[in-house]
């Protein structure tokens, strides 16, 4: 029977536990679950003693009333989180504070006035304590439709937020309104309107992302500018509407991959209420790098227009330089005595035919914008792109086309005016906004086909020069995906569009321009920059906006983006576009460093379109000169940096060197391809150690043991402890137990062919025993005491047998001898939880753990005990999807994961038990039960606590990990799994890697530090800890903690805990059933197939 702590706790967690699920977490728990200090950071100010006479002066402490105008009325929105989260912030300042909801059907669109209107009536039927006090803060929001942007959809929105404002004018005071524009695409919550939209429908994901961020910009303009014009700001000191200048939108936002959908709602929901918060609050630069705002004595008050500084405003950019032409003073501008036959020897007035191949760059994208201009970012500006644009003449527009129609007037092929790619103006431009690396093979077919076709080209006989430039997309997106947008696929991407080129389209030279550092675009957007609007770029570019100064996220981007830059040199480089004497590929480096342009010490803002992304004329001239001059310099003495600030003149081919380079005219050598990588014949590591000494006499503390100071080593577990199928090539092996290898007990060959965690530690101490050895029949498992197949139950068998083998044992001193003890369950309880939930639950997993571990302590002297987490399993079902192979094997092996549907309740349980084990595995080893002893120390090592799936460059699970059962490891993921045990075990307690990093890589394992040369404990994890050695205080059989007093008859906490365990499940159960049968009822068949990358195994 259970005894009376345990019941009283069970009883507790279950009411808690039921309660967390049903109510979700408070602003307050969603605060420390983001790592920020425990204690509000603002002060707990209470209501102002003095009544706010204006509007202008309220503090957050004055606001008595909340409400919400333009939202979806249901309780599980995240825009009803929000308001919630909103509200329990705003209650520390105003505890008070009464939220009023616009109650309404919510699956029947309700225009913002009639929402207006019945928030009027309801704010007016309160009936306040303190009428003098009773200051509202409203929230007009006003609802984004990506697929409805345009101008007209704007004027629309306008003009129904002014009638809504006036409703409100009307019939409210004291009052403030503060109108936000909410992002509606990812809320399916949000009612449908009924009326037509007005805009024309957007084809590509790309254009769409760029037409909401451009349309948001403009909405915002347009409503600054009709709320001036109407003066809302200053009609009344008890009324006044602020309007919030950042979108509420998960484009914005970022988080980290690998993380669960809980964890990205919680994340979500979070950054939206700060954000929300901060906009609502006067700005003040002292706090603009605190991860919360707080009012101030400076800045005290809810913003207004009155209130804030002037310079919040957004401020006037400056004129754009038109200095965009260009004087060529080249004298030689014959073409060749007779038409090239080798591209070798090609003059610029050889060239009849100009191409172009990328993105908005190369489309013109606000290229001819004028300044406050957002609207003209979304035009084409195809006749002033820098490598294909035809506009006018060179002496008012400077473009690769305009510099060689100097030297061939006749030339045809580049774009002019303003359209989208597929005009018959954009001619030979190909280009198309959003582009990224994976539509190069596209773009290059559909230019190769408008080629043959037009009757003005001789596709055979003239020489053509095609420009690709691509990569800043890739990189935009790089953090969100970082497999897809590797350096290989990039590199892999562009090489299927150069290779089709080369195959299809003779006499061409293709420019391939370097993909530039984005990096330094960082500066429009930080300090002292001038105005530009961050949360727009945020939107186009988020992986380079994002990231914090010196952080990880940076290093990763700049880090990618140098790969780019080098996978290109080093395909052209291979020399495989160079086997005939019609085509060639030269690389143009000209943007491999580029240096942010600056005027009195600032950012240039010239040099940009309105939204301080995309390039203007100024730029485009800068790059078109560059460009040029690239294609007249040499290999290998190319210029490779850009400072458009120090002015850019342009070359001209010499008499010694009257030809376009290539590697052969310039007396070039290719370095040749890469060297391919040799097949991986074992997945061995290397040893880099250099102290591997022990101790100067035997330790006395576990606290002070060194790797060389182990003498023996065991482990218990289930069939990945035994090694069961670790090895095998076909179905017959699956029932082979391959104990040599496995990944905390084999033993066999040696580190360099075989990781494992023993043949780790023999570098530290050869004469090491226990470890496995062989395969099969003729394996001899040393003290590996796991049983393929095992429970949590089996545990403390399978400690008694060990403990009489240890004790047995001629080569083991079982007093003197240190041991480690390594130990992973719990796999096989998870895959039949479903069929016996009473004997598979958390807390009889918690009771058979302890009872083994207890084994230990009071039975086995100097040992450490390694407890590894227990694995994430459900993508596991990934894995069956992913393989024709795999989806034949029986599901039998692990029912209870295999065989529910997705997202069904049974899954989600699951999920719910697995987190339970964890949670009650770390209670236990945390909790000081195995403190007592100086020789004994139980550590959990979390690395499979958030187990990742390693994928294939193609995005799909890595199936070499797994064997030929898609279920059971193999070899190589044995070796990742003693490589992520070992560095586990050299990483402080509190500060260990909770989540797996399978890649291949000889070099990964750690060494012990001089300063920590021991194996980390909760002990000398303290940054306090001595280093020098100390007397011996060892106490080597302290009795366990004794159970808990019982003041009360045994039977009635065990009734309380019954009733409590019944209780919250009951709770817990209705709860899952609504939510999973609403989920399955709303989302859509193509959304529950999507798979999350990087899917938890």
């Amino acid at each position: 029977m259970m005894d009376t702590c345990w019941a009283s706790m069970l009883c507790l967690l279950s009411f808690i536990s039921a309660s967390m699920l049903v109510n979700g977490g408070s602003f307050q728990s969603l605060h420390n679950y983001h790592e920020i200090e425990l204690s509000w950071p603002c002060p707990h100010t209470p209501a102002h003693t003095h009544t706010a006479l204006s509007v202008h002066s309220l503090r957050p402490a004055d606001i008595t009333v909340l409400s919400a105008v333009g939202l979806p009325h249901t309780p599980r929105s995240v825009e009803s989180e929000v308001m919630k989260q909103l509200h329990e912030l705003m209650s520390l300042f105003s505890p008070e504070l009464v939220s009023l909801p616009n109650e309404g059907n919510s699956e029947q669109y309700r225009s913002l006035v009639v929402q207006a209107e019945e928030a009027g009536f309801l704010l007016n039927a309160r009936q306040p304590t303190h009428a003098e006090r009773d200051w509202k803060l409203v929230l007009l929001f006003v609802p984004l439709e990506r697929k409805c942007l345009c101008a007209e959809q704007v004027s629309v929105l306008v003009e129904e937020v002014d009638t809504a404002l006036q409703v409100l004018h009307s019939q409210l005071e004291n009052a403030i309104i503060s109108v936000v524009l909410i992002d509606t695409q990812s809320n399916s919550e949000y009612p449908q309107q009924s009326r037509t939209c007005p805009c024309p429908p957007v084809q590509s994901s790309g254009e769409l992302r760029l037409t909401t961020a451009i349309y948001s910009h403009v909405l915002l303009e347009s409503l600054e500018q009709h709320l001036v014009e109407k003066e809302w700001y200053n009609k009344r000191d008890d009324f006044t509407v602020q309007l919030q200048r950042v979108p509420l939108s998960d484009l914005i936002l970022s988080s980290d991959g690998g993380v669960s959908e809980e964890k990205l709602e919680s994340d979500h929901t979070y950054k939206l209420v700060l954000q929300l918060w901060e906009n609502l609050l006067q700005p003040d630069s002292k706090q603009k790098d605190l991860k919360i705002q707080c009012p101030s004595e400076d800045h005290p008050f809810l913003r207004t227009e009155k209130n804030s500084p002037l310079e919040s405003r957004p401020g006037s950019r400056a004129a754009i330089d038109a200095v965009t032409g260009t004087e060529l003073p080249c004298k030689d501008l014959n073409p060749s005595n007779s038409p090239p036959t080798s591209v070798h020897a090609l003059r610029p007035a050889d060239i009849r035919v100009v191409a172009a191949l990328g993105d908005s760059i190369t489309a013109g994208n606000g290229v001819g914008s004028t300044p406050l201009n957002m609207l003209d970012v979304l035009v084409q500006y195809r006749g002033l792109s820098w490598s294909v644009g035809g506009d006018h003449n060179l002496s008012t527009v400077t473009t690769l086309p305009n510099i060689l129609r100097e030297f061939n007037p006749e030339l045809i092929g580049f774009s002019v005016g303003e359209g989208k790619q597929d005009t018959p103006q954009s001619f030979l431009n190909q280009a198309v906004p959003g582009a990224t690396s994976v539509d190069m093979l596209k773009q290059a077919q559909t230019l190769v086909n408008r080629m043959k076709n037009d009757s003005r080209i001789n596709f055979y006989s003239d020489w053509k020069v095609i420009t690709l430039f691509i990569g800043g997309n890739d990189l935009c997106n790089s953090c969100h995906n970082s497999l897809y947008h590797s350096a290989e696929n990039f590199v892999k991407r562009v090489q299927e569009a150069l290779d089709y080129l080369h195959k299809e389209v003779p006499r061409v030279i293709v420019n391939l321009v370097e993909p530039l550092h984005i990096i330094p675009l960082r500066g429009m957007h930080q300090g002292s920059a001038p105005s530009c609007p961050s949360w727009l770029v945020r939107i186009l570019c988020p992986c380079t906006l994002l990231p914090k100064e010196g952080s990880k996220a940076l290093q990763n981007l700049d880090d990618l983006n140098r790969a780019y830059q080098r996978g290109l040199m080093d395909l052209v480089e291979s020399g495989r576009y160079d086997t005939h004497s019609n085509f060639t590929v030269v690389l143009q480096p000209l943007l491999r460093d580029i240096t942010l342009p600056v005027t009195n010490g600032l950012p240039d803002p010239s040099f940009f379109t309105p939204d301080c992304f995309h390039l203007s004329q100024k730029s485009h001239t800068m790059m078109a000169r560059g460009l040029w001059n690239n294609m007249l310099e040499p290999l290998g003495n190319k210029t490779h940096s850009a400072d458009f600030t120090a002015g850019l003149f342009v070359k001209c081919p010499s008499e010694t060197s009257p030809f376009i380079q290539t590697y052969e005219n310039s007396n070039y050598t290719y370095k040749g391809p890469v060297p391919t990588q040799p097949p991986v014949s074992n997945w061995g590591s290397d040893f880099s150690c250099t102290d591997t000494a022990p101790s100067v006499s035997v330790p006395t503390s576990v606290h002070r043991l060194r790797p060389a100071d182990i003498s023996v080593i065991a482990a218990l577990g289930d069939s990945l402890t035994t090694g069961l199928a670790v090895k095998s090539q076909n179905y017959i092996q699956l029932s082979t137990e391959y104990k040599g290898v496995s990944w905390s007990i084999g033993g066999d060959a040696a580190l360099e062919t075989t990781t494992t965690l023993p043949n780790i530690l023999k570098k530290f101490n050869p004469s090491l025993q226990g470890f496995s050895t062989g395969q099969g029949l003729f394996a001899k498992k040393g003290f590996n005491m796991a049983v393929s197949g095992a429970k949590a139950s089996d545990l403390p068998a399978q400690v008694n047998t060990l403990i009489q083998t240890l004790t047995s044992s001629q080569v083991v001193d079982f007093e003197m001898d240190w041991k480690l003890i390594t130990l992973l369950i719990g796999s096989s309880d998870l895959c039949h939880y479903c069929a016996d939930q009473k004997n598979l639950s958390p807390q009889n997993y918690s009771q058979h753990l302890m009872e083994a571990l207890d084994l230990l302590y009071k039975e086995v002297p100097r040992v450490l005990v390694n407890v590894v987490a227990v694995p994430e399993m459900d993508g596991l079902r990934r894995i069956k999807k992913s393989s024709l192979p795999c989806r034949f094997i029986p599901s039998e092996k692990c029912p209870c994961l295999m065989l529910p549907d997705d997202n069904s309740v049974e899954l989600t349980e699951l999920k719910l038990i697995h987190l339970q084990y964890q949670t009650v595995t770390e209670q236990l080893i945390s909790g000081g039960r195995y403190d007592g002893r100086e020789d004994f120390a139980v550590v959990l090592q979390p690395y499979l606590q958030n187990t990742i799936i390693p994928l294939s460059s193609d995005g799909d699970p890595d199936l070499s990990y797994f064997t030929v059962d898609c279920l059971h490891l193999s070899e190589r993921a044995h070796a990742e799994m003693a490589v992520a045990l070992w560095n586990n075990m050299l990483e402080p307690v509190g500060m260990k890697q909770v989540f797996n990093n399978f890649t291949h890589d000889r070099t990964k394992i750690h060494c012990p530090s001089e300063t920590q040369p021991f194996i980390y404990t909760k002990v000398n994890s303290v940054p306090e800890f001595s280093t020098t050695p100390i007397p011996d205080t060892t106490t080597p059989h302290t009795p366990l903690p004794a159970q808990c007093p019982s003041s009360v008859p045994v039977w009635v906490p065990v009734v309380l805990g019954v009733i409590g365990l019944l209780l919250g499940w009951g709770i817990t159960w209705l709860f899952l059933w609504r939510r999973m049968k609403k989920m399955n009822t709303a989302m859509k068949p193509q959304e529950r197939k999507a798979d999350l990358k990087g899917t938890s195994l």
